[in-house]
């Protein structure tokens, strides 16, 4: 895709869990060669979006890659002054999907109003503790709410739209996001408890957009030592399992994002990653690009 192209577009700009890929304190082969060659490291689950007609450029999630993904977005789209972006949509409170503001501060780019873009209790959360609050309090950020399917029109070409979903809301509500162009929409949704738990049948989702970006955190239940179950998220295995009757062309729609550093569908080489597009689904990648009209 071209990057002087008119119609707006999104692009994937990570897609591993929050911790990324190598992992902290990981030795083991799913890292190792990571570790010793950079270019075999993934980023954090973030996603970008592009209105070239307006310049407008916002992200969903501010994750601990956030610098380096504003850098990949400039090369996309160059911004019109000195805001990073034009706004930031962050859904929900786990450390790889806000701490990235940080960098937003007087100790990084002492940015000036940036839109950020929160639920009630995610509001919350920023306004009543620090350092959070601080970027308040010094004008780095300017706080607007979200409500659940309420739309946002972020240009003429483009829209949002937050929907929640089942999730350890410790401390806000979880939600996914639509993004609507001209003619072609996607989904954004890289956590969520399990699909059973949800009032909303995943294939119904799916059937309604053009691109669905879906949690796909582990492969299935061997990957870890620890308990899989203190952390639930649903199973690559059994979302492919639960997809399986639908046509090629609804398969095709899915792809799985935010990718534990354990989860095999991170290495093109791996039996799993082959599996899962010879069953008609996809895999998201840094730097996927997908036009919205």
């Amino acid at each position: 895709m071209s990057t002087h192209q008119s119609a707006p577009f999104a692009v994937v700009l990570g897609v591993t869990q929050d911790g990324g890929h190598p992992h902290p304190g990981c030795h083991q082969d799913c890292c190792a060669a990571a570790w010793s060659d950079p270019s075999l490291a993934h980023q954090i689950a973030c996603l970008g979006i592009v209105d070239p007609t307006s310049k407008g450029r916002w992200i969903i999630d501010a994750s601990p890659d956030l610098g380096k993904q504003l850098h990949a977005l400039d090369a996309l789209q160059q911004p019109i002054d000195a805001a990073p972006v034009d706004g930031i949509f962050i859904t929900h409170a786990h450390i790889g999907h806000y701490t990235g503001l940080s960098k937003l501060g007087r100790e990084g780019l002492g940015a000036r109003a940036v839109p950020l873009f929160l639920m009630p209790r995610m509001e919350a959360f920023v306004q009543s503790n620090g350092p959070w609050s601080q970027l308040v309090e010094h004008g780095n950020v300017e706080l607007r709410g979200l409500r659940d399917g309420e739309t946002v029109q972020l240009s003429a070409n483009l829209s949002i739209e937050p929907f929640t979903v089942p999730h350890r809301d410790e401390y806000s509500e979880t939600v996914g996001f639509r993004v609507s162009g001209p003619s072609k929409s996607l989904i954004w949704l890289p956590d969520i408890d399990g699909w059973s738990q949800w009032e909303w049948p995943l294939e119904e989702l799916i059937r309604d957009v053009d691109y669905a970006f879906i949690d796909g955190t582990f492969w299935d239940r061997s990957e870890l030592s620890r308990d899989i179950d203190e952390i639930p998220h649903p199973l690559v295995v059994e979302t492919m399992a639960l997809l399986d009757h639908l046509p090629e062309v609804e398969r095709g729609k899915v792809h799985f994002i935010h990718l534990n550093h354990t989860n095999p569908l991170l290495h093109e080489n791996s039996p799993e990653h082959t599996a899962t597009l010879k069953a008609g689904f996809r895999i998201g990648s840094r730097g996927q690009m997908m036009e919205l009209s």
